[in-house]
């Protein structure tokens, strides 16, 4: 059973809300000509997890997105920075309409930071916390001065893999706000980095059962309000635990990072970097 905040009451509700195998989800996007910008990358990068988390509880899902009918090249943009974060493209994706007709049946509507509010619409409503630069941070353009071509050069400043953007991300509450400073994401970076490496390591001893206290609580948290900020810290823990043979550790990192999406067995089978 998954279950996630409505922010229209407050309260946990249970999604699907009818006892089906499939999971509707609709991420809006704000309408206008206004751009786009992290935030809103931040709610499709919300919907893609959901998504993911549905299908490790055996639910399938079906992905829409609202925005604006965007130029061709504004289009491509978008859908490179999302390729870059690792959020699968959606089932379907149409432009917005008054009536909501695209994602009137809907299960939940993830939306952006700032998108105007649409309590006609069934379905659970989930607002995403918006993201900026912490106070004195530059480098971080919000959405009014950030055109869809310079989306990529935001997720991936100078060259940073833009999977330390999504790490940096999913370890928040998708409802917090998330400041980016060049120190979180160089932490992230690094973390995403070791991770990998050792990775490859376990990759190179036998295959282990993955510990069944680790995958009952990653299963809690991500069913109690998409909890992966407490799947990111049940990792850190697995990895130092000495209980646990590396092989199994192997398995977990693996078959966890099918939400996540972070590649996190990058550098299995590849000569091994030296850890910076």
């Amino acid at each position: 059973m998954l279950r996630i905040v409505d922010t229209r009451t407050g309260h946990l509700v249970e999604i699907p809300s009818v006892r089906r195998h499939l999971l509707s989800i609709c991420v809006h996007l704000p309408a206008g000509d206004v751009g786009f910008g992290l935030g809103d990358l931040r709610a499709l990068l919300v919907g893609d997890v959901l998504a993911r988390t549905a299908e490790l509880h055996g639910l399938q899902s079906r992905t829409f997105r609202t925005m604006p009918d965007l130029p061709s090249e504004q289009a491509e943009a978008l859908d490179r920075a999302l390729s870059a974060l690792g959020v699968h493209p959606p089932d379907t994706v149409g432009a917005h309409h008054p009536n909501g007709t695209l994602c009137a049946a809907a299960d939940v509507h993830v939306h952006a930071y700032g998108t105007a509010a649409q309590d006609a619409v069934g379905g659970v409503r989930v607002d995403v916390g918006q993201v900026g630069p912490a106070s004195g941070e530059r480098g971080v353009p919000d959405r009014a001065h950030l055109p869809s071509p310079g989306l990529l050069g935001a997720v991936a400043p100078e060259g940073v893999d833009p999977l330390a953007m999504r790490m940096l991300m999913l370890s928040h509450a998708y409802r917090t706000p998330v400041f980016v400073t060049s120190t979180a994401l160089e932490e992230a970076r690094r973390t995403l980095a070791d991770w990998r490496q050792l990775v490859a390591d376990w990759a190179q001893e036998p295959s282990r059962p993955m510990p069944a206290d680790v995958l009952r609580h990653a299963h809690d948290v991500l069913a109690d309000d998409l909890g992966v900020p407490a799947v990111l810290d049940a990792l850190l823990t697995v990895a130092t635990r000495a209980d646990v043979p590396a092989g199994a550790k192997f398995e977990t990192f693996a078959f966890l990072d099918r939400v996540l999406g972070l590649d996190l067995a990058r550098e299995v089978g590849h000569q091994h970097r030296a850890a910076t």
